[in-house]
């Protein structure tokens, strides 16, 4: 699950990035209430691949600060058959605003290998502010958290840019600023343990870590319709590797027209 919910966690080089024209006026295009995504993980150790454990997110409508909201959650655990290696049992949560697509809302209650961390972060968007458990933060415009970023990927225009563009955002996670982007890499078909798919293509810039070595070594493919679904994500880590892929989904917005072909 970690691994997954991290696939948006990186850092921009000093390089230049595009010029966020779009940043803080991106509308939801791509998603509705009632949708759900399970996707499914397996750690690859040598020619084995091992299935680890599952992550499924929901979308439901609710009220926050006077305003409607999307109230996206994100659960992940390892199998119990897993367990005694490294027990996970995560729980991500967005609430977003429906008219602006900015978060007024996250909260981070995970358990990872006995390594607990329970955060509240509420977002004063117009004040530029994070107001977390720990403290108050100052944060730049139309800030995202780790939830909230990968639907906003989700609505992201990919007809705007060419091959090894990136697409840059800002995210706030553990009382820090990221800036964050994604270097779009085209269309191609890929399989996957659902089937085989018309694909989007792109690469986060990772932070280097424990689990990940850093740089754009991690390779996302979403679907090449309207829906913009997760479909395949394959990275290093510290001990072999790691692909994530949609097994289930449950009331798109649209057809799911770039699936060529059910397995």
């Amino acid at each position: 699950m970690r691994y997954l919910l991290l696939i948006l966690l990186g850092l921009t080089c000093i390089c230049p990035v595009k010029a966020q024209t779009d940043f803080c006026s991106i509308r939801n295009t791509s998603f509705k209430v009632g949708e759900s995504i399970t996707l499914k993980v397996f750690y690859n150790l040598g020619k084995m691949y091992i299935g680890a454990g599952e992550a499924t997110f929901n979308v439901g409508l609710e009220r926050f600060a006077n305003r409607d909201v999307y109230h996206i959650v994100g659960d992940g655990k390892t199998y119990k058959a897993y367990d005694w290696f490294f027990k996970v049992r995560d729980r991500y949560e967005t609430y977003l605003d429906t008219a602006t697509m900015q978060p007024l809302k996250f909260v981070r209650n995970v358990n990872e290998g006995g390594y607990k961390i329970l955060n509240n972060v509420v977002f004063n968007q117009a004040g530029h502010q994070a107001i977390s458990t720990t403290g108050t933060y100052t944060v730049p415009p139309c800030i995202q958290d780790i939830i909230s970023s990968i639907y906003y990927m989700r609505n992201i225009d990919f007809g705007k840019y060419s091959e090894g563009d990136k697409i840059p955002f800002n995210m706030f996670l553990d009382d820090q600023v990221y800036n964050i982007y994604i270097r779009y890499l085209g269309k191609e078909e890929i399989k996957t343990k659902f089937g085989t798919f018309r694909a989007i293509k792109f690469k986060p810039l990772l932070i280097k870590g424990t689990v990940f070595e850093g740089g754009e070594k991690m390779t996302v493919w979403v679907s090449d319709d309207a829906n913009k679904v997760p479909l395949r994500i394959e990275s290093p880590i510290s001990v072999g590797s790691v692909v994530v892929d949609m097994i289930n989904f449950s009331n798109l917005r649209y057809p799911f027209s770039s699936l060529l072909k059910a397995r």
